[in-house]
């Protein structure tokens, strides 16, 4: 018994001498803990930086002039000093405009980048390619950059930057649209926008407003007559209802504020073909009906008709021979009947034309 009480007292003493150590060895872990815990929260938190752009203020490239009665562009003109926006002139070609960007830039990217150019559907681009080129076309602007000699935009615009393109009808030519974006390229890809409505620049109510442009054609100087046009417009577009077409094909202007009117221009066709090196025999025309069945035989020149997406039969053609050339003439007038973008609520307003809003402009 006494032997159990030595050696449970022996027991304790050690328990008792070794509870300091176990309570500072606890201690120090839980100190430890806690060092680690305050250095964890004082770890800093890195933050998402973004790189914010000054942008240049908006440009205007009136690239074009007017000629005869014409104020298409002087009227463009007028309402850009209005905006108090900076208007370049004299570059008339694309390979003008690229490098006019290069040459004036600076550490900010450009913004909005304004360019005029009159211009529908059918006629194509007034603008040149390169200087003294060819005007722009799918083809002829696809093979100034597969050539090379367009020159391309250094870094000097950004995902931001808008290239807008005055020029009616342009978003009807959708590879064109494609190919100016290509011609546009840049380390960072600009947006290239255009509007699918037809550009008014000073209008009788406003100095600046979009059409829905409507389309029918008749040989040059033989005309159906109004009448006749009136109901083969209507049978091109049933969908459209407030339209009178008789009147709004006799209307030269905008006498209210969203007042159908029509304006026109024509299409000339010029080709000249060779036989003084070949055994094939130069045919020859009595009529015109002979003239566009030699053309029907001959895909390349379809190809070229189909391209304008008008009848042969809306042509005008004549022939002449010189020598050994036989030369083939062909023109057909276009009425465009022009309808204004109105509001369709409050008092009666053409729409702002705002190059954010996708229902205007097309972004590509």
């Amino acid at each position: 018994m006494k032997t159990l009480l030595k050696k449970s007292v022996f027991v304790a003493g050690l328990i008792l001498l070794s509870s300091p150590f176990i309570s500072c060895d606890n201690n120090e872990i839980k100190k430890e803990n806690k060092i680690i815990n305050i250095a964890d929260n004082n770890i800093p938190i890195e933050k998402e930086t973004t790189t914010e752009f000054q942008y240049r203020k908006p440009i205007v490239f009136i690239a074009g002039f007017d000629k005869g009665n014409e104020t298409y562009y002087s009227n463009a003109r007028n309402y850009f000093q209005e905006k108090g926006i900076k208007i370049i002139d004299g570059q008339y070609s694309l390979e003008e405009i690229i490098v006019w960007l290069n040459k004036n830039a600076n550490a900010n990217p450009y913004g909005d980048v304004h360019i005029v150019n009159k211009s529908n559907p059918y006629k194509g681009m007034n603008l040149e390619t390169i200087v003294k080129g060819d005007k722009i076309t799918t083809e002829t602007l696809r093979r100034s950059i597969t050539q090379g000699t367009l020159p391309t935009l250094k870094n000097v615009v950004n995902k931001e930057t808008k290239i807008v393109f005055h020029a009616s009808g342009l978003v009807e030519n959708t590879e064109l649209l494609k190919t100016l974006k290509d011609a546009f390229s840049a380390p960072t890809l600009p947006k290239v926008i255009a509007s699918p409505y037809y550009t008014v620049f000073s209008g009788k109510f406003s100095n600046y407003y979009l059409a829905q442009p409507y389309y029918v054609f008749y040989p040059t100087a033989h005309s159906p007559g109004k009448i006749d046009l009136s109901k083969e417009i209507a049978r091109k577009y049933p969908e459209e209802k407030e339209i009178i077409w008789y009147d709004a094909l006799n209307n030269e202007e905008e006498r209210y504020v969203g007042e159908a009117y029509t304006t026109q221009f024509s299409i000339p066709i010029k080709w000249e073909f060779g036989f003084h090196n070949t055994d094939d025999e130069m045919p020859i025309f009595t009529s015109q009906e002979e003239v566009m069945d030699w053309i029907e035989l001959h895909e390349e020149l379809m190809v070229e008709i189909n391209k304008h997406n008008i009848p042969l039969e809306k042509y005008r053609w004549n022939w002449s021979t010189k020598n050994s050339t036989l030369i083939i003439r062909g023109r057909t007038t276009g009425l465009v009947v022009l309808k204004p973008l109105i509001k369709p609520y409050g008092d009666l307003k053409h729409i702002e034309p705002d190059t954010n809003n996708k229902r205007l402009y097309a972004m590509k």
